[in-house]
């Protein structure tokens, strides 16, 4: 639980935390405007509430793969759709150009349930003990990532592909392995990446080339 809480300080410096100030209060939407604090995000004056704080149109729009992983992840969380503030939960839509890749990642505070809607992904997440589960997964099925485990999607079908993910949290965050290794600022040391994977320096070089390091 330790190394989990000091994960989810380093991806996200909003508050783990976000319990409704008045447990009266049927809704609170997220005043972003405002400074979070250790209750999360402050709730926007009820007379200020509309009918849109309920609502979010972000998922209906295909995203750009126009990038080196050919995938594009649009999120609605909290920070995108305020109305979600408190209520425990989240969704992404994930578009995936023939062939690509959602790349091994983490969601620290967050368990993730995959909908394909569209296409064929490949779905697979390795366990504290090293084992790797995956599935093939076509439209209109479900594959379900426990909490804190790296995991990716890949497209295995012949043209694009869709999925929906939802999360049970506002918040989940995201730690995008190949971009937090090879891609941070300042950079990893590459003696600490080559020992960690037992390769060649010229290889850590090549790798961080490609993500800007």
């Amino acid at each position: 639980m330790i190394t989990l809480f000091l994960i989810a300080l380093l991806v996200s410096p909003i508050p783990l935390s976000f319990a409704d100030p008045d447990p009266l209060q049927d809704f609170c939407i997220a005043d972003l405007d405002a400074q979070p604090s250790l209750n999360g995000f402050p709730c926007k004056p009820a007379s200020n509430v509309t009918s849109d704080d309920f609502f979010f149109d972000g998922l209906s729009k295909e995203g750009s793969t126009g990038n080196i992983f050919g995938s594009n992840v649009t999120a609605a969380n909290v920070l995108a759709f305020p109305g979600l503030n408190t209520l425990g939960l989240s969704m992404n839509r994930v578009d995936f150009a023939p062939g690509a890749v959602n790349p091994p990642h983490i969601h620290p505070r967050s368990t993730e349930l995959v909908l394909v809607v569209k296409g064929k992904l490949l779905v697979g997440f390795v366990t504290t003990g090293f084992v790797y589960h995956s599935k093939v997964v076509t439209a209109g099925e479900i594959f379900v990532i426990p909490r804190g485990l790296v995991h990716f999607q890949k497209n295995v079908g012949k043209g694009k592909a869709l999925s929906f993910t939802a999360f049970d949290s506002q918040l989940p965050g995201v730690v995008i392995l190949p971009l937090t290794l090879f891609g941070s600022t300042p950079p990893i040391p590459n003696d600490v990446l080559t020992k960690g994977f037992q390769v060649d320096e010229d290889v850590v070089k090549a790798i961080k080339s490609k993500f800007g390091n």
